[in-house]
């Protein structure tokens, strides 16, 4: 049975208390993050293979303020709050938490996941938590983008149409 969406999202400090449990049962953590900004099929792909590489997907959302920062001040176009639940209603995500920094190393020194996944855009080298992740055996990997899907595509078709 699903677990219910208020259950899968999860402030910093219930999620490390969560984490444990898992990691007793040998089950692979895996992390992920992004502003996840108008939803599209890309983003579900790319959560879709990010579960793959584990048993348990935490995804890491940027808070308004973050993603303003990041994405420049028209957006995100969709508030953290329906953000957080959108991506929490995917069957593929187990666990979504909100973020305020510019990066997720915090949540990622935090919670020590099995896995830190990003987007293939990313070189290795540059990904943020990468050497926190190796200093205790953690992998980092990569995930091809579905070609044609992004957010920023997505806000041009609508404004040239609309």
């Amino acid at each position: 049975m699903p677990r219910l969406l208020e259950k899968k999202i999860q402030s910093l400090r219930k999620l490390k208390k969560l984490i444990p449990y898992f990691k007793a049962r040998r089950q692979k953590v895996v992390f992920t993050n992004g502003c996840f900004d108008l939803l599209h099929y890309g983003h579900v792909k790319y959560l879709q293979d990010a579960k793959k590489k584990g048993d348990v997907l935490v995804v890491g959302i940027n808070s308004d303020s973050s993603a303003k920062r990041i994405k420049g001040k028209k957006r995100p176009v969709v508030n953290e709050k329906d953000r957080l639940r959108l991506v929490a209603a995917l069957e593929s995500v187990d666990y979504v938490v909100l973020f305020k920094e510019d990066t997720p190393l915090k949540i990622i020194k935090f919670i020590k996941p099995d896995v830190l996944v990003k987007g293939a855009d990313w070189n290795k080298n540059n990904i943020i938590g990468k050497d926190f992740m190796l200093s205790y055996g953690g992998r980092v990997s990569t995930i091809k983008f579905v070609k044609g899907y992004s957010t920023s595509n997505l806000i041009k078709k609508i404004a040239k149409r609309f």
